[in-house]
């Protein structure tokens, strides 16, 4: 009963320094448009993605479809002049009327063997193309969007219906894996050198399991889903401390931390399940040294709430059910996605747009700035209208450029006043967030 009272108490303190957007004042002072452009059709536009070096200043839109605007497929956006960004060129899905689902989601950038590539997530139902899971580009020769060729689709029978999200990831033996949601009881592992190389039969190399023994998932998941374990998000890194490469996934009955060090044998190191208000986890992210966390669960009302990872790291639980906090931009509603660049979190919010909260002090996580990409009407009544607004979010580290893909009103970018950057070791952090470095050698500080 504490734990809940004080969650409860964090949230009311959080929720009295955060103001809402009007049509007339859309955001804080010290949040800057940098640039816009919308991107064609309500529902439309998905996740998105930034290059991190300077001299790439491109962007990657996943385009899918959930209302009736067909667009299926990636959108490459050239942030040569942030304040003018540009289409340069729309890829679709052959005959794309004729797909069934989302089309395409999640969307992420790796570099192997001195050249570039994109991979976008694919998630079709019954119909054309319902086993394929992701599209494989070679962009090395961007600007040109004539020599953006597409290098390999993968596919997966055994597991139709794409992959929802994905996140790639350089792992501490050197080669770069793309970890993947299938909605099948598990996370899979692909060798992206072996993708781009063309052995794309033998690229599977591993499997995060979902506990068979868990329990829980959105409201009328089992009407959908066809297992009842699902991972929804995920996210890996290097831990200094441990030495080992860790997982975090959300998904049925909250969130679960493995070691991923040997690729083909994970190991659980503790869960985090059993906490009220959490069924099922959607977004997991720790901070650069393991110690805290910020996680989401995608329902209406629901707040981020933070925990302190400490016990179970240590060895001292097997299972975390108490948030230290908790954060809202707006009670009533709910956010989509974060990125986290300590103490900043930065928030695609649905229908507060950009959000921006500070974990300087863990315990009591404070709104330091907003905009909000999105004031046109709710759509639907019930948690459904909730779903519009900001949905992706990505930060460059190298110059702290901040980029929304919202999904009626398109891409954005933004800058924060004081934010010109981000290293770790500038806030007494290990230099690691969801950025890789390609050309690092080692792991430690690699990120």
């Amino acid at each position: 009963m504490k734990s809940i009272i004080t969650l409860l108490f964090t949230l009311a303190l959080t929720l009295s320094v955060s103001a809402q957007s009007t049509a007339l004042e859309r955001g804080t002072d010290n949040i800057t448009v940098e640039g816009h452009i919308p991107l064609g059709g309500p529902l439309s536009v998905m996740d998105m993605e930034i290059e991190q070096e300077m001299h790439r200043p491109y962007a990657y839109v996943g385009r899918g479809h959930l209302g009736d605007f067909v667009a299926k497929g990636m959108d490459i956006i050239d942030l040569s002049d942030p304040s003018s960004p540009t289409v340069i060129k729309r890829w679709r899905i052959e005959n794309e009327a004729l797909h069934t689902g989302l089309g395409g989601m999640d969307v992420k950038y790796f570099k192997w063997a001195d050249r570039y590539y994109v991979v976008q997530s694919i998630q079709f139902g019954p119909g054309p193309n319902e086993s394929l899971g992701a599209v494989v580009f070679d962009v090395t020769d961007l600007p040109d969007p004539d020599k953006v060729v597409e290098v390999a689709r993968i596919e997966e029978d055994r597991w139709p219906g794409g992959f929802h999200n994905i996140f790639i990831y350089k792992h501490s033996n050197g080669n770069v894996y793309l970890f993947t949601t299938v909605n099948w009881g598990q996370a899979s592992i692909y060798d992206l050198g072996k993708v781009v190389s063309g052995d794309v039969e033998n690229a599977l190399v591993g499997h995060v399991p979902v506990p068979p023994d868990a329990v829980g998932g959105p409201a009328g998941a089992e009407d959908i889903l066809p297992s009842p374990l699902f991972y929804h998000d995920l996210y890996v890194s290097w831990n200094p401390d441990k030495e080992a490469d860790l997982f975090y996934g959300g998904g049925t009955g909250g969130y679960y931390v493995w070691d991923v060090s040997d690729i083909e044998n994970p190991t659980m190191e503790f869960t985090m399940t059993g906490v009220q208000g959490v069924a099922w986890g959607h977004t997991f992210t720790p901070s650069p040294d393991g110690r805290y966390a910020v996680t989401e669960t995608e329902y209406q009302y629901a707040p981020l709430r933070m925990f302190d990872l400490k016990p179970g790291m240590d060895g001292e639980v097997e299972n975390i059910r108490s948030p230290i906090s908790a954060w809202t931009a707006n009670w009533e509603h709910l956010v989509h996605n974060h990125e986290v660049r300590w103490p900043f979190v930065f928030v695609s919010g649905y229908l507060e747009g950009l959000q921006i909260f500070s974990l300087m002090d863990p315990e009591n996580p404070q709104t330091v700035g907003y905009y909000d990409t999105y004031t046109g009407p709710i759509l639907s009544e019930g948690e459904a209208g909730m779903w519009n607004g900001a949905f992706g979010i990505d930060v460059r580290n190298e110059d702290g450029l901040i980029v929304i893909s919202d999904m009626s009103t398109g891409f954005w970018t933004f800058r924060m006043d004081g934010f010109n950057g981000w290293n770790g070791e500038d806030w007494g952090m290990p230099n690691i967030s969801s950025v890789q470095n390609w050309d690092e050698q080692s792991k430690e500080g690699s990120n």
